[in-house]
Parts: C-alpha cells; structure tokens; sequence
C-alpha cells in the first residue's frame, strides 16, 4: 500500500511533553466498529470491560539506554553517544552511535568509569560494543551513566529529566530490555487497576522488549517494502491457556499497547489459539491483516506515516482512524509517548 494513505497533518503544539497527572486522568478517545466515538478519560476503562474479559500487558522495563561519553584516539577524545537497543550477550550490546561516520572497529570509548570497544560497524550507524563489564556489574555501570531514551520528538523538545526516570515506566515494568516505554500501559494507576479488578476483568502478562524500530521513520514508498526490526517477545504457556480459556468463555481480550497486540499476534495460529512463544517477532500489521487473538485495543496516539498508524488502521479502517484521528487534533488530544489514549473496538474477532 502507498505509505502516503496514512499521512495526516498534525499540529506541533498537540505533541505531549508530559504525561497526565495522575497517569489516568489522560483523555480516552472510544472509537467503536462503526465510526462513532466517544469523549472519556482513561479512567473509565472499566466501563468498556465486562466480567471475563482480560486485559493483556506488556511487563517490559526500559533501561537507561542513552550514554554519553568520548572516543578515546591519539588525536584526541571526541564525544560519542550511543543508544543501546540490543543485548547480544552479557558484555555486548547492538547500539545506535552519533556520529557514526568516523567510528571504527577497535575505537576504544569511554563513559565515566565504563568502558568499551567497537567490534563490528553496521549500516544506518548502528555499532556492536563489548563493554569491559559484564552481566549484573555491566547493569549497573549503565544505570548510572545512562539516561531515558526518551523518544526524539520529546528530546529535541526539551532535556531528560528526573522525572522522566519514573514518567516513563509503566507500573507494569518488571522486565529490563526496552529502549521506550510501553506507551499505553503509561496511563495505568493502582486506582484504575482496582476498578477493572472490581468490574471483573482479568489481567495478563507478556513481554516485548522494544527496540530500535521505534524510533526509525518508514522510509520505503509502499509498505510492501518496508521491514520491521526484530524484536524479542514472550507468552509464557501460562498466560497463553489463561486467555485460550478467556475465549472459550467467551471473553475478549483487550490488548494494552500495540507491543501487546504484536506478541498475542505473533503467537496465535490461523484459528486464533494461542500458543507459548519466546522469540524474534518482526510482524508487521498493515490493512488486509486477518487479526486472530486480539479483540480490542488501548493505544495511544501515534505518528503520521507510522507502522503504528497503519496497526491501528488495519484494525479499524484507514477511513475510520483519520476521522477519529482528526477529530482528536480538533478537540486538542495530546499525542505520541506522553500523550493522550484511544480505545479501539472493532465489531467482532473473526475466528
């Protein structure tokens, strides 16, 4: 498909700079199968679950994945920031490096007290370090010098700050391995989590470790073209027979965020049973996709152009979300990692 369908003109000043407070007093836009929408917060999510119903959520943790430091050479030390967005083992990490054009393999960097070596270059800027640390200590030499990776839009707005260390977890975050939050699972509070417990939904757990992808720009003309980074993703056997029997009962399952949707999708067959899986997911939903363990979805909302945008898309329809989409930037939702929620409720799961 023409990647143009899903452009959209947004205004600047509706990107959020900071999330809602308290996290469920976030606008909640319903937009239902056939078109019609609703003006909520995120704290009546409970009002569009029912008894049985299960809500699934991504636990994964983003680590403080920025660092700055300096590229040590006899000419000099030149300053370097990385974006760590893989672990390939205990002491190696894929990262993304600015600027990238004069690193070399066998450049030795430095940041702070940590150290490391570039062994392998890779296109788009992408480097393969070996830290001089390793496993728990390596951890912890990165939680210290690292900061937030928050998303460029929000960055090239303003600096990370404290706050950002807990704004963007979700009170899921159990998990260490994103490189950006979870975003819908951002809106979560112990207050709204008692209210869906009371109305009697249900609440599982997978994980999808975020990566790099997140913050590329879809390049190609026509989506048959464009790739989606890999990235890790687990259903545990558990979770997976808890929410075969959600559907047997004839609950819904109700994906919060689309890392959520993307692992439930990955792991379901062509009869939408779910089964364990732990792995590389590079799924990419676009419209035309056959949706098969997911019913509904609780996202945020996303970037013009996006693989994000054509998710939610095929979902709902191209027409549908546009029309949703602007009515939201006519009623001044706030948009992307900090901003505001949709509820999207197609008509039915098709088995």
């Amino acid at each position: 498909m023409d990647i143009s369908l899903f452009d959209f003109d947004l205004p600047e000043d509706r990107i959020a700079l900071r999330p809602a407070t308290p996290r469920d007093r976030a606008r909640l836009l319903v937009v239902h199968h056939d078109g019609t929408l609703e003006h909520r917060t995120v704290r009546d999510l409970a009002d569009y679950v029912n008894r049985g119903d299960a809500l699934v959520v991504n636990d994964t943790r983003v680590i403080p994945a920025r660092l700055h430091g300096v590229r040590l050479r006899e000419t000099g030390p030149a300053r370097i920031e990385l974006l760590l967005h893989r672990r390939l083992s205990p002491s190696r990490y894929q990262a993304l490096a600015r600027p990238a054009r004069k690193l070399a393999v066998g450049d030795r960097l430095q940041f702070g007290d940590l150290t490391g070596s570039v062994t392998a270059r890779g296109e788009g800027g992408e480097a393969e370090i070996a830290f001089d640390l390793s496993g728990s200590e390596l951890d912890a030499a990165i939680a210290a010098r690292g900061e937030m990776p928050l998303p460029p839009y929000i960055a090239g707005r303003r600096k990370t700050d404290a706050r950002d260390t807990e704004d963007y977890q979700t009170v899921f975050a159990r998990e260490a391995g994103s490189v950006a939050a979870p975003t819908a699972g951002l809106h979560f509070t112990p207050e709204l989590l008692a209210a869906l417990a009371a109305r009697g939904a249900l609440r599982e757990t997978v994980t999808l470790h975020v990566g790099l992808g997140t913050f590329l720009p879809v390049t190609a003309a026509d989506t048959a073209q464009h790739r989606m980074h890999a990235e890790h993703a687990t259903l545990s056997a558990q979770a997976a027979a808890r929410l075969n029997a959600v559907h047997d009962a004839g609950g819904r399952i109700v994906a919060v965020g689309t890392t959520s949707l993307r692992t439930l999708e990955s792991a379901a067959d062509e009869v939408g049973r779910l089964h364990p899986r732990t792995g590389e997911t590079d799924i990419f939903i676009t419209p035309g996709y056959r949706f098969r363990a997911a019913d509904a979805l609780l996202t945020n909302f996303h970037l013009p152009r996006s693989t994000l945008f054509m998710l939610v898309s095929a979902l709902m329809g191209v027409d549908v979300m546009k029309r949703a989409y602007a009515e939201a930037i006519a009623r001044g939702y706030r948009f992307y990692s900090y901003g505001d929620a949709c509820l999207l409720m197609p008509l039915s799961r098709v088995p």
